[in-house]
């Protein structure tokens, strides 16, 4: 990991971006093409399983590895963003 000299964002902050729109909350951790290889497969994954679920599989479960990817993106950058702050704070920031 780079030493951290700036104040990196509220851990909260890139918490709901993350929550809002897919993807930016690896882009405030300054880690943008981590934030479209989700995107990415959040759109890959989605669409497999659009196309492979059965037709009576609700809406949530025909983009179900869409949604994993997705929440498996919100969890990364809040996680990202709690160690940024914390190395900072340890840090003296």
């Amino acid at each position: 990991m780079k030493p951290v000299t700036h104040r990196p964002p509220n851990p909260y902050l890139v918490l709901a971006v993350a929550i809002i729109l897919p993807g930016v909350g690896q882009v405030l951790n300054r880690q943008p093409f981590r934030g479209l290889l989700f995107l990415f497969f959040m759109f890959l994954l989605g669409g497999y399983t659009l196309k492979t679920a059965a037709p009576d599989v609700s809406l949530l479960g025909k983009f179900s590895g869409g949604v994993f990817v997705y929440a498996m993106a919100i969890f990364d950058a809040y996680r990202y963003a709690r160690i940024r702050h914390a190395v900072w704070q340890h840090r003296g920031g």
